[in-house]
């Protein structure tokens, strides 16, 4: 008699609509005072991120946010500097617009109070900052938000996406700084968590209808109106929402039936319609107060990047930049459990609830997409993927959650349905190490590392102070002083472009400086001589004489552009030279012997120039660019004698 085998039982995933046994839902007010208690702890942390970070990254944290924002609250003749990006159009106003109301109130509140204009100085200086750190808090909160509803409350999975994103060094490092991919990672994460995903639900295995809640759907568009803010700040984040929409209409490689109806379409297409009109008329409202006519920045943006190709000439990555260089800078120590995270997404264990990996999947195919897109442009930046690091935060967290703590405690205790266990840790000495890692780093990154280019200023600022306290007004009144004072050029910055901040850190309209350009070879056409033989004003500064036996840079430059010589007149062959002498010359190390060369020389020995060193500033261990390598230094010329100091 043949013997009896059993057939082998399929795994099926877990439908969407039924809960675990012995995991009920918390009480609501326990849950409303989670979330407030989490929200409140994550600004507090953010507020003394940014309080803490005292270095320079980038120039776009200024020139792209700040610049424009001071000149929106103190006007065009506050002494901003608005580069060609703005001239031309390629940014949305919409996003110093943000910092320009900030300063303008507290222009307000320092009008009523009668404040002292330094503590005014540090506090317009600060502000940003502070603003900025509201947003960081929120993109952490939205972060723990999201992970909540794909793993569930009862999950460990949300809380390691939330400490990967508070430990995580990058993010402490760029996340309340004013850069608006900074902005766009907050926006681009609140819409992923207001999105409903439930329309990736298995339409046979749940019974329940997606979009036809009024709730739903004021959740949907307020996703859509966050994503479409978004994609006019930086028009790469649609990229993340083409990843969303494809999977969400296609189900290309998802499980399950669809649960889009011809009626879910038509919400689905009406609100991204609506949401979509409603961004633009505030955006296009905001750009034609800016610029005083009708613009439509993303255009110019695409125009002048895409078309132009005047993206490259800020620098050319490789292909594979953002693989093997931008995502291990994002995600630091965290790297190896965001990519297998990202390769187990891809293909989840039956075990995982059919919504939860297609999330999860959707998710991943986001990723991907935004990845693969962005390495067909030359110009690369790690910042340009920033929004990732959200995602890249969920679907590493339950790697995390699996490999630091105990499975035995975690699946016992979660049979016991009215309270929460305690998580029992493993690893401890490894997950010690990447903490201290991670601190270790941030607190460099933070206090150290190019710190010099933002204390110089606070130097030159209360210098300023001491040297003309009658000329310390913000404001029309600063237009009549700073004329006064108009042959003072009180700096001259001699480093590489934008190197440090501007007015956002300088503050006084009466405190002329002068800085090298850098503005691209707009009138030229991509591949033609003159694109590739242009040097910009930095670029002429920093290139050697070719005239010069010694090799020098830099000579030629301040001799015939910087001070040239206009006349030579009299017995004693005084030269008249063009361009003004400043109080202070700032300049990292390395130009120091030039200078000394060039004003003892014969080229300048009759600008009666005699350098003396009155600051310097460590800016760090290291520098890729050989320019900014060593200390930054403040000379004074004496030019304007010692009465004066």
């Amino acid at each position: 008699m043949e013997k009896y085998k059993p057939e082998p039982v399929k795994r099926q995933r877990q439908s969407d609509d039924v809960k675990p046994k012995g995991k009920a839902d918390a009480h609501p007010e326990v849950i409303s005072a989670q979330v407030r208690d989490v929200l409140q702890m994550l600004l507090v942390f953010r507020f003394i991120n940014a309080v803490c970070v005292r270095t320079f990254f980038q120039p776009d944290e200024y020139f792209q946010a700040l610049e424009p924002a001071w000149s929106i609250a103190f006007g065009a003749e506050s002494g901003a500097w608005l580069t060609w990006e703005w001239e031309h159009q390629l940014r949305s106003s919409l996003h110093p617009a943000i910092f320009g109301v900030a300063y303008k109130a507290f222009r307000g509140l320092m009008s009523f109070l009668v404040l002292p204009p330094p503590f005014q100085s540090f506090a317009l200086v600060a502000l940003p900052k502070l603003v900025q750190s509201g947003f960081a808090a929120l993109g952490d909160f939205y972060t723990w938000r999201l992970a909540t509803e794909i793993f569930g409350r009862r999950s460990n999975s949300p809380w390691a996406a939330l400490w990967m994103t508070v430990l995580n060094p990058w993010q402490w490092y760029c996340s309340t700084r004013t850069f608006s991919n900074s902005l766009e990672t907050t926006l681009t994460i609140a819409a992923l968590h207001y999105w409903p995903w439930e329309l990736l639900k298995d339409a046979i295995a749940s019974k329940n209808v997606p979009l036809q809640s009024s709730s739903s759907v004021n959740s949907l568009r307020l996703s859509l109106f966050l994503a479409a803010i978004a994609v006019l700040l930086r028009p790469t984040n649609l990229f993340i929402w083409f990843g969303i929409l494809t999977l969400t209409l296609t189900r290309f490689t998802l499980d399950g039936k669809s649960s889009l109806q011809k009626t879910q379409l038509v919400v689905l297409t009406r609100e991204i319609i609506v949401c979509g009109l409603l961004a633009l008329a505030i955006s296009a409202a905001s750009d034609r107060l800016y610029f005083g006519f009708w613009a439509f920045p993303p255009y110019k943006w695409l125009y002048f990047n895409i078309s132009q190709s005047l993206a490259v000439f800020y620098g050319r990555m490789p292909w594979h930049y953002y693989l093997l260089q931008g995502i291990p800078l994002l995600t630091t120590t965290f790297l190896p459990f965001t990519l297998i995270g990202l390769y187990k997404s891809i293909s989840p264990s039956k075990s995982v609830p059919t919504l939860q990996a297609n999330v999860l999947r959707t998710l991943s195919f986001t990723v991907l997409t935004m990845v693969g897109a962005l390495s067909s442009v030359s110009h690369k930046e790690v910042r340009f993927i920033y929004p990732l690091l959200p995602i890249l935060h969920i679907l590493g967290a339950p790697l995390m959650t699996d490999f630091f703590t105990d499975k035995t405690s975690t699946s016992t205790s979660s049979k016991k349905a009215s309270s929460f266990q305690p998580v029992t840790l493993r690893h401890k000495l490894s997950l010690a190490n990447i903490i201290s890692i991670n601190i270790l780093l941030g607190g460099y990154l933070s206090f150290f590392h190019q710190g010099a280019t933002i204390s110089v200023l606070d130097f030159l600022r209360t210098d300023f102070e001491r040297l003309h306290p009658d000329a310390l007004a913000l404001g029309s009144t600063a237009n009549m002083t700073a004329v006064h004072l108009e042959e003072d050029l009180f700096v001259l910055f001699l480093t590489p472009c934008h190197s440090t901040p501007w007015r956002s850190h300088l503050v006084y309209p009466a405190l002329f400086a002068r800085a090298l350009t850098c503005e691209p070879p707009l009138d030229t056409a991509p591949g033609s001589l003159e694109r590739a033989t242009y040097l910009d004003e930095a670029d002429r500064f920093y290139a050697k004489d070719d005239d010069d036996r010694n090799g020098r840079y830099g000579v030629k430059f301040m001799n015939e552009e910087l001070w040239p010589v206009l006349a030579v007149g009299g017995n004693n062959k005084k030269k008249t030279r063009g361009g003004g002498v400043p109080r202070y010359i700032v300049g990292f190390e390395g130009i120091g012997e030039m200078l000394n060369e060039f004003f003892e020389g014969e080229e300048g020995r009759d600008m009666d120039v005699k350098l003396r060193k009155v600051w310097e500033g460590w800016n760090g261990a290291f520098n890729e660019d050989w320019r900014r390598r060593g200390r930054l230094v403040v000379w004074d010329t004496g030019v304007y004698g010692e009465e004066k100091r």
